[in-house]
């Protein structure tokens, strides 16, 4: 009961920051994260909607700031901040808070926040980058408030380096006010209670970390080894990880995957590479059970330093995602075989994309959107169409994309055949298309994946259609920024995911109700299941 008390805190938190953050990426998107610490910056609960990775970084940046601030140094209304990669969540965009939780003068929790900000600064680009110099402003370890007063040299340079300052500094304003009426909340459950808030820190912890080692010890011991190729960067990079299950403990070692990248921000710092990796295991070992840090005690994560899953200062690393958001693909084709039902193919993938400029009757106006391809194929499930994984973002409406920026959408709809076919068939990806309405150039970003590979299916399943980026009609295998004109039309084709399983173990019933929905062509049906005769009866 006390347990799920502090989640309904973080989720009142949560939608805090949905009604009172200014970008998209965050009161549409839902980019960021709510997590409430213990004294010792140990995670205990989050909201529900948090998005997955960032959770698993925040205490280990939460230690990084109580090092430079120790908390007997702290004050009621200070807020530490940091956006440094390396020590959070592996990018610049990402600001991590902190703010101590008093209770009888003494700090008894920290409650905190992680959050993609719109812009901050640096060059336009987002894969194209030689070194994280040029990527934004770095902010060390420093407090954005003290004793509730905005630190307001730090505001000043904030604003001073980004496009868009009000955008930047309005989040941050909101983040923090959705802190404090966080830790408003904390301590009303500490007074409704009073008891030792140490004492419930440890049993959800220690409950957690008993819990995952019982599901951990039901596997079989035992090195589990897959690799998987993904886009990169006009050149192709490699994933590669090795899993040995010993007793009630994991140890993924990354070893064998590409060497970091200096001509493409794709690299990940270990934070990153490190949360990703946690949450395979969470959603198949301990889907019920609420995130905190006592279920990842028993992972051990290793990644060959410089290599482009634990990339070295000062790689770029600003489209990180592109890399990390295919860990839960090569864990999975590692250890399917073990995992049972909780596993899917490889998915379509993120294709993150920003709009920016200036036109007379709006002033300057920055936009994001994060669509998805079709996830992968599962044992005993067909794969979902579009949806966030494996993180809890969601999609920006196209209304309120022409209401903030001058673009016109023609079609954004499900796109037939991209799903893998197999006994359970890939998710179909989707087209988006849209048109620059506006009177001057527009500054258009997009950051795609998998239009240089298939998403992959697992036993017997057959891949997923690759994507596509199409600009007036031709299509775009770089991705510098691209200064729309006037007219110009951008089409998205987002590939499916992965089929699972052997194709011609699909039944007549499945590829029927495929095409009577429009997610599979008779034609496709005749070419993929030719080798069933149920399969020419349902393309009939």
């Amino acid at each position: 009961m006390l347990w799920q008390r502090l989640i309904t805190v973080m989720d009142e938190v949560d939608q805090i920051i949905v009604r009172t953050t200014f970008s998209t990426i965050l009161s549409e998107g839902r980019d960021f994260a709510c997590i409430l610490t213990d004294a010792n910056a140990r995670s205990l609960c989050q909201s529900s909607w948090s998005t997955a990775t960032f959770t698993k970084v925040y205490p280990r940046t939460a230690k990084v700031l109580l090092d430079r601030f120790p908390i007997e140094t702290l004050r009621d209304g200070d807020v530490l901040a940091t956006n440094d990669p390396w020590i959070g969540t592996g990018h610049l965009p990402d600001y991590i808070l902190l703010r101590p939780v008093f209770w009888r003068d003494e700090v008894v929790a920290f409650l905190g926040t992680v959050s993609h900000m719109s812009d901050v600064g640096g060059h336009p680009a987002e894969i194209e980058s030689h070194d994280v110099f040029s990527e934004g402003l770095c902010m060390p370890p420093f407090k954005l408030y003290e004793a509730g007063q905005e630190n307001e040299l730090a505001f000043s340079i904030m604003g001073a380096n980004c496009r868009v300052p009000n955008l930047l500094l309005g989040d941050l304003r909101a983040m923090a006010g959705a802190a404090k009426i966080g830790a408003e909340r904390i301590t009303a459950f500490l007074d409704d209670y009073d008891f030792d808030f140490a004492s419930l820190a440890d049993e959800i912890l220690d409950r957690s970390e008993e819990l995952m080692r019982a599901r951990i010890e039901a596997l079989p011991d035992g090195r589990y080894e897959y690799g998987l190729d993904i886009d990169g960067y006009i050149e192709q990079a490699h994933l590669h990880v090795t899993v040995d299950v010993r007793g009630s403990d994991v140890y993924i070692d990354y070893s064998g995957s590409s060497p970091q990248r200096q001509d493409a921000a794709i690299n990940s710092a270990y934070n990153s590479t490190y949360a990703t990796s946690m949450y395979p295991f969470k959603c198949a070992l301990a889907p019920e059970t609420p995130n905190n840090e006592g279920l990842f005690r028993p992972i051990h994560v290793s990644a060959p330093e410089g290599s482009i899953l634990n990339a070295t200062f000062p790689a770029p690393v600003k489209a990180r995602a592109k890399t990390t958001n295919n860990i839960n693909q090569v864990l999975f084709g590692a250890l399917w075989p073990i995992f049972g039902e909780n596993v899917q193919a490889s998915g379509g993938g993120i294709w993150p994309l920003v709009l920016m400029g200036h036109e007379p009757d709006r002033g300057t106006y920055l936009v994001d959107m994060l669509p998805h391809g079709g996830r992968g194929g599962m044992p005993t499930l067909d794969g979902m169409v579009p949806v966030s994984y494996p993180e809890n973002s969601t999609i920006t409406p196209c209304e309120i994309l022409e209401t903030d920026a001058p673009v016109l959408f023609h079609r954004k709809e499900l796109w037939p055949d991209s799903g893998g076919p197999g006994r359970h068939r890939g998710g179909v990806g989707q087209v988006i298309v849209f048109e620059h309405v506006g009177t001057r150039p527009m500054v258009f970003n997009l950051t795609p994946d998998r239009i240089t590979t298939q998403p992959q299916g697992l036993d017997g399943g057959a891949p997923g259609r690759s994507g596509r980026a199409l600009l007036n009609g031709d299509e775009l295998r770089e991705f510098p920024p691209i200064h729309l004109q006037p007219g110009d039309v951008v089409e998205l084709q987002l590939g499916g995911g992965g089929g699972f399983g052997p194709v011609e173990e699909r039944s007549f019933e499945a590829i029927r109700r495929d095409v009577e929905l429009g997610l599979v062509t008779p034609e496709a049906v005749e070419r993929e299941y030719a080798r069933s005769t149920e399969a020419a009866e349902a393309a009939a």
